[in-house]
């Protein structure tokens, strides 16, 4: 009998269009084959002959087995390290329901907010309990950890300073702030021209020269220190303040907003988010009125709808931080939009009574603990704590007995110099836990001790008269009626169906690659062999880790053939700073720190400008020509002028129209020639992998959309991961990290807490890449580009396409023309948008990089069907304006100015518009077996603008 063939590959339930689709779609495009579509499309000077080499792919089934295999190498111990992580316990509602449920990880960041109404509530809800949690008036949602939070109060006090201490310069640190927290707090004061001060609170001296300070509480040693003194100095100089507090610990601790703090930052891992060796976790940030112009990343604002009734949406800082390019106070794009969700629901779930109960719990576990250590006559330094005591000893061969007779038992403390143990007690640390850490010294160190270690009453409140919490906090309804499972479980599935996600239909979203995200690749990131591991332990117990992290960077420096890798930053926008400070760092080295102009043409996205001006940078605009291509003349000329201090260009390829620009091996010379680096946005690469190399093209360093490229989640705004590749002459520079060595041997200091960045979320990444497989990657790059040169054909002679490459193909995303519809019928592109939500699918990206125009990325994942269905939706869209044009429908009162329907609308016993209810509702047959529906109408953004409210209102406002 002959062999049986096994064709269940991954690939093909990767990429939609099977065999027949591939051949019809060609021959709609008037090509014989996918090809001779990708010989045409790419320009001859990028592409390559050279087969991605990644080994065989591995099935699903297979993938499962690698990664338990890879998982069984990392070890789990109990973790009482602290520095700002903490083993949790996450409540299984959650687990299922939001980390594992794909409505809640799939969706996109909610610019579209009439079909993000869920995400935005529990985004809500985590502001709510933010500015509850901290006694602050305003709270974004959410940034990318704790130590990019810390970066971003400093830089934000130190710009709204500007205006009145001018010549003011200087920020004090406390050297008891978390040491990560300090790296990246020098990594990012430099370039701007901030002075960091780093010293004992009691020792600053301060002056007009300083602008603002930053304290921790409780301090990175444990011990709570009241800051009233501190605070009261820095007042009489006009200097503003930063708290980076724990806020598990501000359920008994007096919050930051009530003893002067102007903005206070942390991390929520500790309400239900796992380690997961160094994150992802949502970071938080809150403030007074004052600062609300100058908060970084989003707010979620109340507003109302076109009817009048309450609606969400993103406020206007976040808007304007894309408007105002290298005027940005910020280059923060991604958020951590999922892991907030999580936090909230925790606090949802557990309510107010419940979060004090478990800080409680930790409190008296920890004051036991220093009970017994007291008895046993250590020297344990915190008079007042929360969670950490701190031991000191005489002898350092004392700490080196506890930490041998720990390791045995699976346990690891924290060892601060040779002297000196830090214990955190968690949520997860039990009665039976002290006795063994109690049992662990009094056999290291031989002390006898024979005291029982049980559950006693006492006085076990360690937290100063003064300091200890007597405002209410979590009083909204919200918080306190969803305790039981049942109940939980049916507000987050209410909040689901208020949104559309991957599980709806396609988000052909330009500039954001919306591709599958299989289950496979998200298994391992529930596995508490990944979960529960700290990003400060012992190399040795994260093994598995640091495989991944080995075989995921191989990979990735295949594919973009550079000979370096950073997993450090955590975003996109992070790893645009980090490539910029590495070629920062290579021309300092050189001995040509006065290079500091980026080139970036005009097309960028906002990040861009901002990330260089961040990195101590001056922006020089490039041009573009009708064509949407980079103005040759225009470089060279630039690139000439500045020669002297040229730095880098920042160039996106393909462009950000969407064009493989043809000149793109000339533009990386020019650079060269004039002394500067090409660093290249990696946006794009959905539409390289495999075919073309940004080493081989000419580029330095590249930074990597994890989320987008290589099929981590978005989670409705977040997790992102941007790690960066580079050319063996800037390896030397890489990030390193306080704790853990990692970077280059000239490497700049940190750039995230963590790190390795978010190494939870590599996993999927490196599953995507292994089941994918060299030949399959490519032939998703080739799929990718067939998808949107078909919608190209499909729409064009309806929407014209804006720009396309020589041979009049476009990459993997086009832009469509929607500008003429304004003058014909008064529609304008957020009409389409809006109408697109009636018909059951997510808007292309609007106005983005040209305004007035729609940017469609279809990606590889979506079938030929799928594709279809968009383009009748865009087809009778067109009929529906052109019914518009000849009058049959009113210009004001139409189904595209009254986009998007509810159901409260369509249904009411009242219809005032001269169109159908089945025209506004059903205006295609596919919606009468299945309608996704929008929660509110069309939002009122000015409304929301003029009163912006980003904590949940009174029950009242509901009512």
């Amino acid at each position: 009998m002959e062999t049986p063939l096994f064709n269940d590959k991954f690939v093909n339930r990767h990429v939609g269009p099977d065999e027949s689709d591939i051949k019809q779609m060609c021959d709609k495009i008037a090509v014989s084959s996918i090809d001779e579509l990708v010989e045409k499309a790419l320009p001859e000077s990028i592409r390559s002959d050279k087969k991605l080499e990644l080994g065989d792919p591995l099935s699903e089934y297979h993938m499962i087995g690698r990664l338990t295999e890879i998982a069984n190498q990392n070890k789990l111990f109990k973790n009482y390290i602290g520095l700002g992580y903490y083993p949790v316990i996450l409540p299984g509602v959650i687990r299922r329901n939001i980390l594992e449920n794909p409505d809640w990880y799939t969706p996109y960041t909610p610019y579209q907010a009439e079909i993000s109404q869920g995400r935005l509530e529990a985004l809500l809800n985590f502001q709510t309990m933010i500015i509850d949690l901290t006694g602050l008036p305003i709270a974004n949602a959410s940034l990318l950890d704790e130590a990019t939070a810390a970066a971003e109060a400093m830089a934000m006090l130190f710009n709204f300073q500007k205006t009145k201490k001018k010549n003011a310069n200087k920020f004090f640190v406390s050297n008891d702030v978390f040491p990560q927290t300090i790296e990246v707090l020098k990594t990012r004061s430099e370039p701007i021209g901030i002075e960091l001060v780093i010293d004992e609170p009691g020792n600053v001296r301060f002056d007009e020269s300083y602008f603002g300070l930053i304290v921790q509480y409780p301090a990175a040693s444990g011990k709570i220190i009241d800051y009233s003194e501190l605070f009261k100095k820095a007042d009489e100089f006009g200097i503003l303040k930063a708290v980076a507090a724990d806020l598990m610990s501000l359920a008994l601790l007096t919050p930051p907003g009530e003893f002067g703090a102007d903005v206070a930052v942390g991390t929520t891992q500790r309400f239900g988010v796992p380690m997961g060796f160094g994150g992802p976790h949502a970071a938080y940030f809150a403030t007074k009125e004052e600062y609300k112009r100058f908060v970084p990343g989003r707010i979620i604002g109340v507003s109302i709808d076109r009817h009048g009734n309450r609606a969400l949406r993103m406020a206007l800082q976040t808007r304007e931080q894309h408007i105002k390019r290298e005027h940005a106070t910020s280059n923060i794009c991604t958020s951590q939009a999922l892991l907030a969700v999580m936090a909230s629901m925790y606090a949802v779930y557990h309510g107010p009574e419940g979060i004090k109960n478990i800080a409680e719990r930790i409190h008296y576990l920890t004051s036991l603990l220093n009970n017994h250590l007291k008895n046993m006559e250590l020297n344990q330094l915190n008079d007042f704590y929360f969670d950490t005591l701190l031991i000191k000893f005489k002898n350092p061969s004392e700490v080196e007995s506890v930490r041998k007779m720990a390791l045995e038992r699976k346990i690891n403390f924290r060892y601060t110099d040779t002297d000196k143990i830090g214990i955190s007690i968690s949520q997860a640390t039990t009665f039976e836990d002290i006795a063994e850490i109690v049992e662990i010294f009094d056999k290291a160190l031989g002390l006898s001790y024979s005291t029982k270690v049980d559950k006693i009453k006492f006085d076990y409140y360690a937290i100063p008269d003064k300091l200890k919490r007597r405002s209410p906090y979590l009083t909204h309804p919200v918080f306190n009626k969803y305790h039981s499972e049942t109940e939980l479980m049916r507000y987050i599935k209410s909040l689901t169906v208020k949104d559309f996600s991957l599980t709806t239909s396609m988000i052909s979203l330009g500039s954001c690659t919306m591709k599958l995200n299989a289950a496979t690749e998200m298994f391992g990131i529930s596995w508490e062999e990944f979960t529960e591991i700290h990003p400060f332990a012992p190399p040795d117990q994260a093994e598995g880790y640091f495989r991944i992290i080995k075989e995921l960077g191989e990979d990735l420096m295949k594919i973009t053939g550079f000979k370096g890798i950073s997993f450090q930053p955590n975003s996109g926008a992070q790893g645009e700073y980090t490539g910029l400070m590495v070629i920062r760092a290579y021309h300092k080295s050189r001995g040509e720190g006065n290079r500091n102009i980026v080139l970036i043409p005009s097309s960028a996205h906002g990040t861009n400008p901002a990330s260089a001006v961040m990195a101590g940078n001056k922006v020089v605009v490039v041009k573009c020509d009708e064509n949407g291509n980079i103005d040759l003349n225009d470089l060279k000329s630039k690139a000439e002028e500045h020669k002297d201090n040229l730095s880098a260009l920042m160039v996106t390829y393909p462009s950000t129209h969407g064009v493989f620009e043809e000149d793109i091996v000339e533009i990386c010379k020019i650079i060269h020639d004039n002394g500067g680096q090409v660093y290249m946005d990696g946006a794009n690469l959905n539409a390289l992998v495999g075919l073309a190399y940004p080493a081989e093209i000419g580029a330095d360093v590249c930074h990597i959309n994890l989320h987008k490229t290589f099929a981590i989640p978005h989670g409705g705004g977040g997790p992102g991961m941007g790690p960066i590749a580079v050319a063996e002459h800037l390896k030397p520079f890489l990030p390193g990290h306080p704790l853990v060595k990692t970077g280059g041997e000239n490497a700049i200091s940190a750039v995230s807490a963590a790190p390795f960045g978010s190494p939870l979320i590599l996993i999927i990444s490196y599953a995507y890449i292994k089941m994918m497989g060299g030949e399959g990657l490519t032939h998703a790059t080739k799929a990718a580009i067939l998808n949107a040169n078909y919608l190209k054909e499909k729409l064009k002679s309806y929407f014209p396409v804006l720009y396309s490459g020589k041979r009049g193909f476009v990459a993997h995303e086009l832009i469509f023309d929607t500008r003429k519809f304004k003058q014909t019928a008064k529609i304008d592109v957020d009409d389409i948008a809006k109408r697109l939500m009636d018909y059951g699918f997510h808007a292309p990206t609007v106005s983005f990089p040209v305004p007035g125009t729609l940017m469609v990325e279809p990606t590889e994942s979506e079938s030929k069907y799928e594709l279809d269905r968009f383009c009748d939706a865009m087809i009778s869209i067109y009929n529906e304006i052109k019914e518009i044009e000849d009058g049959k429908f009113d210009a004001e009162d139409n189904v595209l100015k009254n986009a998007p329907h509810t159901p409260f609308e369509v249904s009411a016993d009242e219809w005032n518009h001269s169109y159908t209810r089945t025209k506004a509702a059903f205006p295609a047959d596919y919606l009468k077996i299945y309608k996704p529906w929008v929660s509110v109408g069309r939002i009122n953004n000015a409304y929301g603008d003029r009163n912006l409210v980003c904590s949940c209102p009174p029950v009242s406002q509901y009512e």
